[in-house]
């Protein structure tokens, strides 16, 4: 509470309900918010390691390279684009389930085409 200057949940209850000026409501509600954010990621923490711990996911042949497929797409990827396919193909040769969100700008090429669109 010291180190992030949160007020007792007492304090907040009261304060977020009655404010005495708009100062101690901001008070109160930061206290809630990181309250209610903490308890998420201790929740989500407690399913991640239970779901590790329990749970195999799909181990894939390693004979199987993604380069096969990368060196037959119409475009180059970019570094970080490799990178990140590289620890996916990791992954995915791992019994470890794998979570991920993979997200990425879409119409980065648009420089490169045509009014219609077309390369």
């Amino acid at each position: 509470m010291q180190k992030y200057h949160l007020c007792d949940i007492n304090t907040a209850t009261k304060q977020i309900h009655f404010p005495n000026d708009f100062d101690q409501f901001r008070i109160a509600r930061k206290r809630l918010v990181f309250e209610e954010l903490l308890s998420m990621q201790l929740a989500l923490l407690s399913l991640k390691s239970k779901y590790e711990v329990k749970k195999e996911g799909i181990c894939f042949s390693k004979e199987v390279k993604m380069s096969e497929i990368i060196n037959h797409l119409p475009f180059q990827l970019t570094k970080a684009q490799l990178r990140v396919l590289e620890e996916i193909d990791g992954d995915m040769e791992s019994v470890k389930p794998m979570n991920r969100l993979l997200q990425g700008d879409v119409g980065s090429r648009k420089n490169n085409c045509g009014i219609d669109g077309s390369l």
